[in-house]
C-alpha cells in the first residue's frame, strides 16, 4: 500500500491480485448476487484509490481495506430495503431429498440448512458471525471492521450463536 502510494501503479495491480478474492467472496456471501458482488469489488477498489491517501501506515491495510468494504455491503443493504427487487426469472427449486428417520444429513443439505438460518440472523449479527466464524476473524478484528467495541461484538455474536442453534434444531426436527 505504501508502494501505491507512492506512485507505483504495479503496487496497485498486486494488491488487486491479494484482496479482490477476499472482497468478491464476502460480496458473494452477503449480496448473494454476482453482479452485486462483481459491483462490490469495483466500489470497493474506487474507494482505495480516492482515500489512498489517508491510508496510516501505521494501522495494518487488510481492517482498513474490510472496514471500507463492509460499509459498501452496510449501503447495499440499505439501498435494497429502500427499492424491492424482484428477479427476471423465478429460479427452480431443487427437488427436496428425503431424510430417512436416524440417516445423517449430506454435506450439501446440512451446508444449505446452515446459509438459510444466517439468512434469518439480522444483517448486524450475521455480519459478525460470517466475520468471526467463517472468515476465523478474532473478535477485536471484527469490532474494528464494524465500527463497534469489541464488547458489544461479542455479544452480538453470542446473541447470533443462540439463534442459529435454536434455528438449526428446528431445522433438523423438521427434516
Amino acid at each position: 500500500m505504501l508502494a501505491y502510494v507512492g506512485g507505483d501503479v504495479r503496487a496497485f495491480d498486486r494488491l488487486f491480485e491479494r484482496y479482490a478474492p477476499v472482497i468478491l467472496g464476502i460480496g458473494r456471501r452477503h449480496l448473494r448476487n454476482e453482479d452485486d458482488a462483481r459491483e462490490l469489488l469495483q466500489k470497493t477498489f474506487l474507494r482505495l484509490h480516492g482515500a489512498r491517501r489517508d491510508y496510516r501506515p501505521s494501522q495494518p491495510l487488510h481492517p482498513w481495506l474490510m472496514t471500507i468494504t463492509m460499509n459498501l455491503v452496510r449501503d447495499s443493504w440499505r439501498r435494497s430495503k429502500r427499492k424491492p427487487v424482484s428477479p427476471l426469472q423465478e429460479e427452480p427449486t431443487p427437488p427436496e431429498a428425503d431424510a430417512s428417520e436416524g440417516e445423517p444429513l449430506d454435506a450439501g443439505r446440512r451446508a444449505e440448512m446452515l446459509r438459510a438460518a444466517l439468512r434469518e440472523l439480522p444483517p448486524g449479527q450475521r455480519e459478525v458471525i460470517e466475520l468471526h466464524w467463517l472468515q476465523e476473524r478474532p473478535y477485536a478484528e471484527v469490532a474494528e471492521i464494524v465500527g463497534s467495541s469489541e464488547g458489544a461484538v461479542r455479544v452480538r455474536a453470542h446473541r447470533a450463536y443462540a439463534k442459529l442453534k435454536a434455528r438449526l434444531s428446528k431445522l433438523l426436527e423438521d427434516e
